[in-house]
């Protein structure tokens, strides 16, 4: 079988990482499978904001994120102790922006997969990162002028696996 769709069929979410980081090729290799997605019109407009698990604007989103859902004691944090972040901005008024970090991201989670690293693609912030601390965490974050978050990623070597997730194709896909 193709090494591509088997790596799509082998991917899940990972929600638990060893304190391992990643090595600088590992990290260059994922950034680099994110800005070779296309873009619409090829505008190549998405930002991507690299931050180690470790960066108080992660502990920081994860309180907004926890005191508008009314958490008081999570048991893991937005990224599960992943030891790197990636969050993808893109222009507030483009169109494309969201289904463009979609498709970056996705070719990221592959590239990962590729990799033997575990992923976790992240939309839970949205609510705390545009919100009413949005001009915070867009500059904290050093999003560019007039962009948003849109989605987000953590990577990190595996401690826990999990299978990938099962699908009714008969209920989900129609033929016409």
């Amino acid at each position: 079988m193709n090494s591509i769709i088997e790596t799509i069929r082998q991917r899940s979410s990972t929600r638990g990482y060893t304190d391992e980081p990643l090595t600088d090729t590992e990290l260059d290799t994922l950034i680099q499978a994110g800005l070779q997605a296309p873009t619409a019109a090829n505008r190549q407009e998405i930002h991507f904001t690299v931050l180690p698990g470790s960066h108080p604007a992660l502990k920081e989103l994860e309180e907004e994120k926890n005191r508008l859902r009314g958490i008081t004691a999570p048991t893991h944090n937005f990224y599960y102790e992943a030891p790197t972040v990636v969050i993808l901005s893109a222009d507030s008024t483009y169109k494309w922006g969201s289904l463009d970090a979609g498709i970056a991201v996705e070719n990221m989670a592959l590239a990962a997969e590729g990799l033997g690293l575990g992923n976790l693609i992240i939309g839970c912030i949205d609510d705390a990162i545009k919100g009413e601390k949005k001009a915070h965490f867009s500059g904290t974050l050093k999003f560019p002028e007039n962009y948003e978050y849109k989605i987000a990623i953590a990577f990190g070597h595996k401690a826990t696996a999990k299978e990938p997730h099962t699908y009714d194709a008969g209920a989900q896909v129609t033929y016409l």
